[in-house]
């Protein structure tokens, strides 16, 4: 369970109240009966409740959520069922039935027909009969259970992810109590900054940074130096950071009440100054970040921003990051944000909404070049335009 924190002065039973509201609102408009959620980032968001989430996360059906229109039953994983009291999002707490080749074995499929029908029972005793379920990241078997028992199976995401999507005033204080602790954590990285150093030892910086301020895990290892910076997705190693180089870091970190800390920078590695190369990638990204940044309004269709978006130059368009900007919350989140020449293919259209935190994305380097640059950036939208929310500098001495 989250503890308030009292120096933050955040109402979280409000914050939880909001969310759980948000996903039944969804759930009614999408004619959606009942919800068994199994992701631990969607189990938090709908009642706060937190266990062993990266855990959580890989052996799934391990601990998940019954949510109705007015009931809530968090099924704990086992030995685990003190952890969620008080929480008042949670009617009720049961032990989990883990339906999983690890648990059961060879009797896995009996296995996966117990625990759908146990569970179709209680649904149908909670909504009636033949109700539509949301249903995630459970094993085929159990999908298939409950349709054989009548229910119709559809794909929970859709109204969570909308859920998600907007954030009440109370919320977006734990967004920027996330980003707080992150950019802390990235001034001691950027501190520790010397060659020699290898990319773990400098990433370790960030997490240890993280999770001394109350912060969960990060989600990704993306730090590089030097040539492992082109192309971007490289994950961090031993590589040893060499002088002169480029060093860029995705921070992905799910920190502080769960939120998602998601912005990007790029340095130098000293002792001497940046090249001409190093400095003319820097401002690139710095005009395609600040471009797409400033086109941003409420109420801008997404097929809009990507037409209005910066036009990638043809030397960086093959090694362009993969979305132009994407939603954010407890994770990367609804909406993903295409590039215009992506659009065909990916894109779909929808409504960028007050209250949405959009992280505005900029990767730049050239296709086969050395060294590549990424900046990333954390925006509110408002109801009369956009607040940034990443408060961390750029790098003066790449810009100038």
């Amino acid at each position: 369970m989250d503890a308030e924190p009292a120096d933050d002065r955040i109402d979280l039973a409000a914050v939880r109240a909001y969310r759980l509201g948000r996903v039944r609102t969804q759930m009614a408009e999408l004619g959606v009966d009942a919800l068994v959620l199994s992701d631990p980032v969607n189990i938090r968001y709908a009642t706060g409740a937190r266990n062993m989430q990266v855990f959580s996360a890989r052996n799934t059906p391990s601990r998940y959520l019954l949510l109705t229109q007015d009931r809530s039953i968090l099924y704990e994983f086992t030995g685990c069922l003190h952890l969620p009291g008080g929480l008042e999002t949670i009617d009720e707490v049961r032990p989990a039935t883990t339906a999983s080749f690890v648990a059961a074995g060879p009797r896995i499929a009996e296995a996966e027909r117990s625990w759908a029908q146990e569970m179709a029972r209680e649904i149908a005793r909670l909504a009636g009969d033949r109700p539509t379920v949301g249903l995630e990241r459970m094993n085929a078997g159990v999908a298939i259970g409950l349709n054989a028992a009548g229910i119709r199976v559809v794909d929970a995401q859709h109204p969570v992810e909308i859920a998600r999507s907007v954030k009440s005033p109370e919320e977006l204080k734990c967004v920027i109590a996330s980003l707080r602790a992150a950019e802390n954590g990235v001034g001691a990285l950027r501190d520790a900054i010397r060659p020699g150093l290898s990319e773990n030892e400098l990433w370790s910086v960030l997490h240890q940074s993280v999770i001394a301020q109350g912060g969960d895990y990060i989600e990704t290892r993306l730090l590089n130096a030097g040539d492992r910076t082109n192309p971007w997705f490289q994950e961090t190693g031993e590589n040893i950071i060499g002088p002169g180089e480029l060093i860029a870091l995705d921070t992905d970190v799910v920190g502080c009440h769960g939120y998602y800390a998601d912005f990007s920078r790029t340095f130098h590695s000293g002792p001497g100054k940046p090249s001409a190369e190093q400095k003319s990638l820097y401002r690139t990204a710095h005009e395609q970040l600040l471009h797409n940044m400033s086109i941003l309004r409420p109420h801008m269709g997404f097929r809009d921003y990507a037409r209005e978006a910066w036009d990638i130059p043809r030397e960086y368009y093959a090694n362009r990051y993969y979305l132009s900007a994407h939603g954010c919350g407890m994770t990367g989140e609804y909406p993903y944000l295409y590039h215009e020449g992506d659009f065909p293919a990916s894109g779909y259209d929808g409504e960028i909404l007050p209250g949405m935190t959009i992280c505005v994305e900029s990767y730049i380097g050239r296709d086969g070049g050395g060294e590549g640059v990424k900046l990333e950036n954390q925006v509110l939208i408002t109801e009369t335009g956009t607040e940034v929310l990443s408060r961390f500098p750029f790098e003066e001495d790449l810009l100038t």
